[in-house]
Protein backbone atom coordinates (compact mmCIF):
# COMPACT_ATOMS: atom_id res chain seq x y z
CA UNK A 1 0.00 0.00 0.00
CA UNK A 2 2.99 2.22 0.37
CA UNK A 3 4.37 1.49 -2.58
CA UNK A 4 1.50 3.41 -4.63
CA UNK A 5 1.62 6.83 -3.44
CA UNK A 6 5.32 6.68 -3.61
CA UNK A 7 4.93 5.86 -7.18
CA UNK A 8 2.06 8.63 -8.14
CA UNK A 9 4.59 10.96 -5.95
CA UNK A 10 7.83 9.72 -8.10
CA UNK A 11 5.48 9.84 -11.50
CA UNK A 12 4.25 13.51 -10.56
CA UNK A 13 7.86 14.84 -10.09
CA UNK A 14 9.12 13.46 -13.41
CA UNK A 15 6.29 14.94 -15.22
CA UNK A 16 6.83 17.94 -13.53
CA UNK A 17 10.67 18.39 -14.37
CA UNK A 18 10.26 17.12 -17.84
CA UNK A 19 7.87 19.83 -18.61
CA UNK A 20 9.88 22.30 -16.65
CA UNK A 21 13.16 21.05 -18.74
CA UNK A 22 10.94 20.85 -22.32
CA UNK A 23 12.23 22.42 -25.47
CA UNK A 24 9.73 24.22 -27.36
CA UNK A 25 8.12 22.48 -29.55
CA UNK A 26 7.39 23.36 -33.10
CA UNK A 27 3.38 24.47 -32.71
CA UNK A 28 1.53 25.81 -36.26
CA UNK A 29 1.79 29.49 -34.82
CA UNK A 30 4.99 30.70 -33.49
CA UNK A 31 4.85 33.80 -31.08
CA UNK A 32 8.29 35.89 -30.69
CA UNK A 33 8.73 39.12 -28.69
CA UNK A 34 11.40 41.70 -29.87
CA UNK A 35 13.00 44.86 -28.29
CA UNK A 36 14.50 47.67 -30.51
CA UNK A 37 17.12 49.62 -29.14
CA UNK A 38 18.77 52.77 -30.99
CA UNK A 39 20.54 55.85 -29.32
CA UNK A 40 17.50 57.92 -30.62
CA UNK A 41 14.18 55.59 -29.96
CA UNK A 42 13.55 52.49 -28.29
CA UNK A 43 10.47 50.06 -28.72
CA UNK A 44 8.99 46.94 -28.10
CA UNK A 45 6.65 44.46 -30.35
CA UNK A 46 5.39 41.04 -30.94
CA UNK A 47 4.98 38.84 -34.07
CA UNK A 48 3.26 35.83 -34.86
CA UNK A 49 4.12 33.27 -37.71
CA UNK A 50 3.07 29.92 -38.86
CA UNK A 51 5.93 27.34 -39.24
CA UNK A 52 4.49 25.18 -42.08
CA UNK A 53 4.22 28.01 -44.46
CA UNK A 54 8.36 28.42 -44.23
CA UNK A 55 9.36 28.46 -48.68
CA UNK A 56 11.93 25.49 -49.48
CA UNK A 57 14.52 27.74 -50.43
CA UNK A 58 18.26 27.76 -49.27
CA UNK A 59 17.29 30.52 -46.99
CA UNK A 60 13.41 29.60 -45.78
CA UNK A 61 11.26 32.75 -44.92
CA UNK A 62 7.70 32.62 -43.99
CA UNK A 63 5.58 35.88 -43.84
CA UNK A 64 4.37 36.96 -40.53
CA UNK A 65 0.59 36.42 -39.76
CA UNK A 66 0.20 39.19 -37.02
CA UNK A 67 2.80 42.02 -35.57
CA UNK A 68 1.98 44.89 -33.97
CA UNK A 69 4.93 47.38 -32.76
CA UNK A 70 5.09 50.73 -30.83
CA UNK A 71 8.05 52.73 -30.12
CA UNK A 72 8.51 54.04 -26.63
CA UNK A 73 6.58 57.19 -25.30
CA UNK A 74 4.48 56.66 -28.84
CA UNK A 75 0.87 56.15 -29.11
CA UNK A 76 1.04 55.51 -32.72
CA UNK A 77 1.22 51.44 -33.30
CA UNK A 78 2.98 49.79 -36.54
CA UNK A 79 1.61 46.48 -37.71
CA UNK A 80 2.41 43.86 -40.26
CA UNK A 81 0.18 45.83 -43.14
CA UNK A 82 2.51 49.28 -43.07
CA UNK A 83 5.14 47.55 -44.31
CA UNK A 84 5.89 48.99 -47.56
CA UNK A 85 5.92 45.83 -49.24
CA UNK A 86 2.99 44.49 -47.75
CA UNK A 87 1.53 41.41 -48.61
CA UNK A 88 4.58 39.95 -49.53
CA UNK A 89 6.67 40.83 -46.28
CA UNK A 90 6.95 41.76 -43.46
CA UNK A 91 8.95 37.91 -43.38
CA UNK A 92 10.93 36.11 -40.96
CA UNK A 93 13.91 33.79 -41.60
CA UNK A 94 15.98 31.33 -39.34
CA UNK A 95 19.20 32.74 -38.31
CA UNK A 96 21.79 32.13 -35.88
CA UNK A 97 23.04 34.88 -33.19
CA UNK A 98 25.62 34.63 -30.88
CA UNK A 99 23.18 33.30 -28.41
CA UNK A 100 22.53 30.32 -30.89
CA UNK A 101 19.56 29.19 -33.12
CA UNK A 102 16.82 32.23 -33.43
CA UNK A 103 14.12 33.75 -35.68
CA UNK A 104 14.53 37.29 -37.25
CA UNK A 105 12.62 40.01 -38.78
CA UNK A 106 12.46 41.51 -42.04
CA UNK A 107 10.42 44.85 -41.71
CA UNK A 108 10.50 47.96 -43.21
CA UNK A 109 8.20 50.53 -42.38
CA UNK A 110 7.88 54.22 -42.34
CA UNK A 111 7.07 56.73 -39.77
CA UNK A 112 3.10 57.17 -39.51
CA UNK A 113 3.26 59.92 -36.44
CA UNK A 114 4.11 61.86 -38.73
CA UNK A 115 3.15 61.60 -42.31
CA UNK A 116 4.92 64.44 -44.04
CA UNK A 117 8.16 62.95 -42.67
CA UNK A 118 10.59 60.83 -45.14
CA UNK A 119 12.17 58.97 -42.09
CA UNK A 120 11.98 55.82 -42.54
CA UNK A 121 12.82 52.47 -39.98
CA UNK A 122 14.44 49.14 -41.16
CA UNK A 123 14.91 45.60 -39.07
CA UNK A 124 16.39 43.26 -40.46
CA UNK A 125 17.60 40.20 -38.28
CA UNK A 126 19.67 41.88 -35.24
CA UNK A 127 20.02 45.29 -36.87
CA UNK A 128 17.60 48.34 -36.73
CA UNK A 129 18.10 50.93 -38.53
CA UNK A 130 16.29 54.69 -38.87
CA UNK A 131 17.22 56.52 -42.22
CA UNK A 132 15.66 59.10 -44.79
CA UNK A 133 14.10 58.15 -47.52
CA UNK A 134 14.39 61.18 -49.21
CA UNK A 135 18.12 63.29 -48.26
CA UNK A 136 20.79 60.20 -49.33
CA UNK A 137 23.07 62.73 -47.55
CA UNK A 138 21.68 61.87 -43.92
CA UNK A 139 23.50 59.74 -42.12
CA UNK A 140 21.28 56.59 -41.16
CA UNK A 141 21.17 55.84 -37.59
CA UNK A 142 21.55 52.07 -36.45
CA UNK A 143 20.23 49.90 -33.19
CA UNK A 144 20.01 46.52 -32.29
CA UNK A 145 17.42 43.81 -31.80
CA UNK A 146 16.67 41.39 -29.53
CA UNK A 147 14.37 38.43 -29.94
CA UNK A 148 12.22 36.14 -26.73
CA UNK A 149 10.24 33.40 -28.01
CA UNK A 150 6.74 33.26 -26.15
CA UNK A 151 6.64 30.05 -24.36
CA UNK A 152 3.25 28.19 -24.99
CA UNK A 153 0.86 27.76 -22.52
CA UNK A 154 1.10 24.07 -22.56
CA UNK A 155 4.13 23.12 -20.41
CA UNK A 156 3.15 25.65 -18.07
CA UNK A 157 -0.28 24.21 -17.38
CA UNK A 158 1.20 20.97 -17.49
CA UNK A 159 4.05 21.74 -14.75
CA UNK A 160 1.06 23.14 -12.56
CA UNK A 161 -1.01 19.98 -13.00
CA UNK A 162 2.13 18.01 -11.87
CA UNK A 163 3.00 20.05 -8.95
CA UNK A 164 -0.96 20.57 -7.94
CA UNK A 165 -1.15 16.10 -8.24
CA UNK A 166 2.12 15.89 -6.04
CA UNK A 167 0.80 18.01 -3.28
CA UNK A 168 -2.57 16.72 -3.33
CA UNK A 169 -1.02 12.97 -3.03
CA UNK A 170 1.46 14.22 -0.36
CA UNK A 171 -1.10 15.16 1.41
CA UNK A 172 -3.43 12.04 1.04
CA UNK A 173 -0.69 10.53 2.41
CA UNK A 174 0.12 12.40 5.30
CA UNK A 175 -3.90 12.46 6.43
CA UNK A 176 -3.27 8.67 6.20
CA UNK A 177 -0.50 8.32 8.40
CA UNK A 178 -2.10 10.32 10.62
CA UNK A 179 -5.30 7.76 10.93
CA UNK A 180 -3.24 4.61 11.22
CA UNK A 181 -1.47 6.64 14.70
Amino acid sequence: MKLVPRLVLAATLTLSFATVNAKYVSAAIINYAFTVDSPVTKGNGFFSFDDSTFSDEDNPVATIKSLSFQFNGDSTVYTEKDDTKYPEFPLVFPTTFLTGQSLALDYLFNDKSNPSSSISYEIIGNDFTIFSRTSPDAKPISGKVSYTQIPEPTPLIGTLFACSLGWMMKRKVTSMKKVKI
